[in-house]
């Protein structure tokens, strides 16, 4: 709990000095400082066992200024209110940062997905939709995917909602199944949003992809679709790791092998002898690191170590406050994840627009708007910290908060 609370304060002191750089009053902080909705929900499901089980449910809308809300829902046994209210505020400053037409939301429900049947995960999953359909829809708040949840509880919950409005509307939700309305391209999307951050950042710096030595932690969903575009690219993964430890190769790995071996949870290291610890990992001498795990894994204790020339943040958090400022001041370009974990919600965002308009694209036609978003969001993102004489990250809370403060502003809330 305590440290979604330091996630939830974080986020907010980020979002205060993002805004007093770009001269906006207190009102504009009492504004954004919290989402402007949050609904509290208990669901109960008949269990397979016959017994009745409750479950608490959450959903939070930060800003409808821009447009809709968009974001995830999660199915956790951590999920609580203070982390729902912060990742909704994320939710918003990526769509500021990519340029989406949408504000940020997220949701959650306090459940372990592992323990539980088939059945009790769609009983679940449309007993949620039922309890917030009042406040969410095509036009006013579009779920998707997140932790533990993936196309086939997006497909209950849009089938349980066109039931409701006895209507089909795809556009309610995105991350579903092709066959439902879904988008080519969306399950790779977020890792292929980080490559072209890498690409974009390589180039800053002058480094070869071809080449180019990366380091990856992580090896399950971002992580390994990551380190396959990387390798693909001419690039040598010479690093990865799981939550059991790491493989190291100076010559690079063999990246295809790796994949075909791994677990459904993105396990590997423990089918080899001679492993480093994670710790070791983040230390390697690399052109390129790559957080794709958990939170707060570059701190003050080891930025000091890092040897890569650029950082990129694939995770959530992954790289501490007092990190963030010892590696811009050891010039190590570190492109945050609000930016470089955009990808997904602007596939989400372009799977909305072909509901919208019935017609649906290719998987090039998807990759090539999404590369073209990205690119532009990264060097916006880059000016704004060259000219403002900020880090990236502050630089792209100021390019995310931006466009909420103004809708705001335009429509006379402050």
């Amino acid at each position: 709990m305590g440290e979604n609370l330091n996630l939830f304060t974080s986020t907010q002191h980020v979002i205060n000095d993002a805004l007093g750089k770009l001269g906006y009053s207190e009102e504009v902080f009492e504004l954004l400082k919290e989402p402007m909705r949050m609904l509290t929900v208990r669901i109960p499901v008949r269990m397979d066992d016959g017994k009745i089980k409750v479950f608490t449910g959450y959903r939070a809308q930060h800003n409808d200024a821009v447009g809709p809300t968009k974001g995830g829902v999660r199915f956790h046994p951590e999920v609580d209110e203070e982390e729902v209210k912060a990742l909704s505020m994320w939710m918003s400053l990526k769509c500021g940062i990519v340029d989406l037409p949408y504000g940020g939301g997220k949701g959650g429900i306090i459940c372990d997905p592992r323990t539980m049947s088939f059945t009790e995960l769609e009983k679940l999953s449309r007993g949620y939709v039922r309890a917030i359909s009042q406040i969410v829809g095509p036009t006013k708040d579009i779920p998707a995917p997140d932790v533990y949840t993936n196309s086939q509880i997006m497909a209950w919950m849009m089938d349980e909602y066109s039931r409701l409005r006895e209507n089909d509307s795809p556009g309610f939700i995105t991350g579903k199944p092709l066959v439902l309305g879904g988008s080519q391209g969306r399950e790779k999307a977020t890792a292929q949003g980080v490559t072209i951050c890498i690409e974009e950042a390589a180039k800053k710096k002058g480094i070869d992809i071809k080449g180019a030595r990366v380091v990856i932690q992580g090896f399950g969903n971002a992580g390994s679709f990551l380190a396959k575009f990387m390798h693909d690219a001419g690039a040598k993964v010479i690093a990865i790791s799981d939550a059991h430890g790491a493989l190291h190769d100076p010559k690079g790995l063999d990246i295809d092998y790796l994949l075909d071996r791994r677990d459904s949870f993105g396990t590997v290291t423990t089918l080899f002898e001679n492993t480093i610890s994670n710790k070791e990992l983040l230390e390697l001498d690399c052109d390129i690191l790559v957080p794709a795990a958990i939170s707060n894994q570059i701190t003050e204790d080891n930025a000091q170590n890092i040897k890569a020339s650029i950082v990129v943040e694939a995770a959530n958090g992954p790289t501490t406050f007092e990190a963030t400022k010892i590696l811009s001041e050891r010039d190590i370009l570190l492109v945050p994840d609000v930016l470089a974990s955009a990808g997904g919600v602007t596939v989400s965002y372009f799977e909305w627009v072909q509901n919208n308009q019935g017609y649906y694209w290719t998987e090039e036609e998807v990759n090539e708007k999404l590369h073209k978003k990205l690119v532009e969001a990264f060097n916006n993102v880059y000016d704004t910290a060259a000219n403002r004489r900020v880090n990236m990250r502050l630089a792209a809370y100021m390019v995310g908060a931006r466009k909420m403060a103004e809708a705001s502003r335009f429509r006379g809330w402050v």
